[in-house]
């Protein structure tokens, strides 16, 4: 692919004859606006987006946003690299907000305080994407990382609202967690990073896998081994927009409108018609969020 491409969105995809759900995107870090997002998604057989909260900030904007749209539904959350960064302080500015202050316990505890006012709300669908990530903090900062996401369990649960799970080279912790706190009705790996062996760990727990875009990747077999042995009711399809865009337009920027491209590869994995499986993805999307 050339460079200059780069900068040139991917076309719109044959539409979907059975629309789905994006059941995970980030529109307030995509270039459009949120009406065009829609718009465009829509056209191609997308009709709902779930808009998913990173930190306080996006979280109250993911909320406010669903308020004012019938076809999206929020979650909220400190996103795993979030709660490190208000425990210990952020000196090179990684995050949207910039350099942060150390805050210490109290700060996160704030923080979650404000995530907890918002589960309640009835445009607020679940509590994530909370979890783990080893990938990006480092061992200094798994105790936040640690803390933060048994405090969103224990949200979800007492909202009775969907866990949405960020789970990045963590799963042992992230499934032993959830074994230890109890978890809440419906969870939903995000993102789902596992191999076949955890899919059935996953199924056997009744929890919801969403696939995204690096299920087209070719580094990225056991993705699809898992999504192969992931029984088609417990299996959701997602962007992560603006990151994680499908082959064979990796490297631009993804959006909602591009699930058509991810589903269509899923369902040559599962060996399903494109129908099949949209049916399937729908219901479960509704079913994991309770819309």
């Amino acid at each position: 692919m050339a460079p200059q491409d780069k900068d040139t969105p991917p076309p719109l995809p044959e539409p979907l004859r059975v629309a789905v759900a994006d059941s995970h995107t980030h529109l307030d870090m995509q270039d459009s606006t949120v009406e065009e997002a829609l718009a465009k998604a829509a056209s191609v057989g997308v009709t709902t987006v779930v808009q998913v909260g990173c930190d306080l900030a996006g979280s109250r904007w993911a909320a406010e946003t669903a308020a004012a749209y019938d076809s999206v539904h929020a979650t909220v959350a400190l996103h795993p690299n979030e709660a490190p960064r208000i425990v210990l302080g952020d000196p090179d500015g990684w995050s949207r907000q910039g350099a942060r202050e150390a805050g210490g316990d109290a700060a996160l505890d704030t923080a979650l305080a404000g995530i907890d006012e918002l589960a309640a709300l009835p445009q607020v669908r679940g509590v994530g994407e909370t979890g783990l990530d080893y990938f990006r903090t480092g061992p200094e900062g798994m105790a936040a990382q640690e803390r933060s996401f048994r405090a969103h369990i224990e949200i979800a649960k007492r909202h009775g609202k969907a866990l949405v799970i960020h789970d990045r080279e963590a799963h042992d912790d992230v499934l032993r967690i959830l074994r230890e706190e109890g978890a809440p009705e419906r969870v939903v790996f995000h993102c789902y990073s596992g191999d076949a062996a955890m899919a059935e760990i996953c199924a056997a727990a009744g929890y919801f896998m969403s696939f995204a875009g690096n299920v087209t990747f070719k580094n990225a077999r056991h993705l699809r081994e898992a999504l192969a042995v992931a029984p088609p009711e417990l299996v959701l399809v997602e962007t992560d927009a603006p990151f994680l865009t499908p082959a064979p337009y990796r490297g631009r920027a993804n959006a909602p409108y591009l699930i058509p491209v991810t589903l269509r590869a899923m369902a040559e994995v599962k060996a399903m018609t494109e129908d099949a499986l949209a049916t399937a993805v729908a219901a479960n999307t509704a079913r994991a969020f309770g819309y």
